[in-house]
């Protein structure tokens, strides 16, 4: 799922692929608050499951991130 949404991050919003690992934060990858509600429109519609942006915004990295959609049944 982590490449999935790393793939997502990189084709959508244009976040460069080297920042992105498990352990990146929100700032080290440079999601601002609209790009957020950007992902969770394109969560909801690429892998099926919903993932409001307060929740993002409540998680401290990219692997947090996987893991709230994984628990929400994000299909690949």
């Amino acid at each position: 799922m982590f490449e999935q949404f790393k793939s997502l991050l990189v084709d959508k919003l244009k976040v460069s692929p080297e920042l992105i690992t498990p352990e990146a934060t929100r700032e080290d990858i440079e999601l601002d608050s609209l790009a957020v509600v950007e992902l969770s429109l394109m969560i909801e519609s690429e892998f099926q499951a919903s993932v409001s942006d307060d929740e993002l915004l409540e998680t401290q990295t990219v692997g947090e991130m996987v893991a709230l959609m994984e628990s929400r049944g994000a299909k690949i």
